[in-house]
């Protein structure tokens, strides 16, 4: 190994350093463009920090300058703020391209009847792809994200029960107007005696034929009579009433008791002792002065659909 020969051109340069007499350090200057760029780098950052937002200052931060944007509030009022990420979002939510699209197809749902837009598959398209968002934002915390409820708590709104009623009219009211549903406690009511035979008599309603067919006819006229006093809500074929929101007890649908996993008579029995015993209390909020109108036409055509409607 030999030195190179500084008096060739052609020969790298080194720094003049060398150790154990052989090993040298080259020198290789970064190219001068490669210069010009990182002091352009720096250049820029600091025009970046002084026009935008950047800087922590105590409590607060450094608002830029010539940096405004306006946009309009949850009141519709006019708003004037410095940049930031968030004013852009909601600015181009309400002027951005798309959203000006999506404009468009709002006003043409608000001013559509809903049977319409039911019946016309672009405008149900355009329903599903906002209502999905709707739905999950709003809805998806109680009655979960596929809309199939939770057992014993909130109703299942993919099937064909209907507490309140499945019609356009009764969907709307009730997310316009909120629900509360409520079934006394009977464990201070009921003995032990009475309460068995209610609950046989409750499921044999819905065509379970394996109880005793003297506590189901003794359940019947608690049912029926005064002693129970079950079908100023259930009726007396125990089909429900809409107003009061209680279920019907013959269509093999459980909403509240969870008689779907009990694999035995016996299970059934309990499954519904427990709620005549407990009672019922559950609450849907009213989303009117929450939602537009426009939403809750949204919410509306895309749950009557989801269940199959009235």
């Amino acid at each position: 190994m030999s030195k190179a020969d500084p008096s060739k051109k052609s020969a790298v340069q080194t720094t003049g350093h060398a150790w154990d007499g052989d090993i040298q350090e080259y020198n290789n200057p970064v190219p001068r463009w490669w210069i010009w760029t990182f002091y352009a780098t720096v250049l820029f950052s600091v025009v970046y920090w002084i026009i935008f937002p950047a800087w922590p200052v105590g409590k607060s931060y450094t608002k830029g300058l010539f940096n405004t944007i306006t946009f309009q509030n949850s009141q519709g009022e006019e708003v004037t703020t410095h940049w930031n990420t968030r004013s852009r979002l909601i600015k181009n939510m309400q002027s951005g391209k798309e959203a000006l699209k999506q404009k468009a197809y709002l006003d043409q749902i608000a001013a559509t009847p809903i049977e319409a837009i039911i019946a016309d598959p672009e405008k149900m398209a355009f329903v599903r792809s906002m209502s999905k968002v709707l739905f999950a934002d709003n809805c998806a915390a109680c009655h979960g994200s596929g809309a199939s409820g939770v057992m014993g708590l909130y109703p299942n709104l993919v099937d064909d029960a209907w507490l309140w009623g499945g019609t356009i009219d009764d969907i709307s009211a009730t997310i316009r107007h909120g629900q509360k549903g409520y079934m006394p406690a009977f464990a201070e009511t009921f003995t032990d005696h009475q309460l068995d035979a209610v609950a046989e008599y409750v499921v044999s309603l819905s065509g379970d034929t394996e109880g005793d067919a003297a506590k189901v006819a003794v359940g019947e006229q608690i049912f029926k009579g005064q002693a129970g006093g079950c079908h100023y809500c259930h009726t007396q074929e125990g089909t429900g009433l809409k107003s009061q929101g209680a279920a019907n007890l013959t269509d093999q649908i459980w909403t509240v008791a969870n008689v779907p996993d009990a694999h035995t008579h016996e299970a059934k029995l309990n499954a519904v002792k427990r709620v005549i015993t407990k009672g019922i209390q559950r609450e849907m909020p009213a989303w009117e002065g929450r939602l537009s109108d426009t939403e809750i036409k949204l919410l509306t055509a895309y749950i009557y659909q989801l269940g199959g409607g009235q």
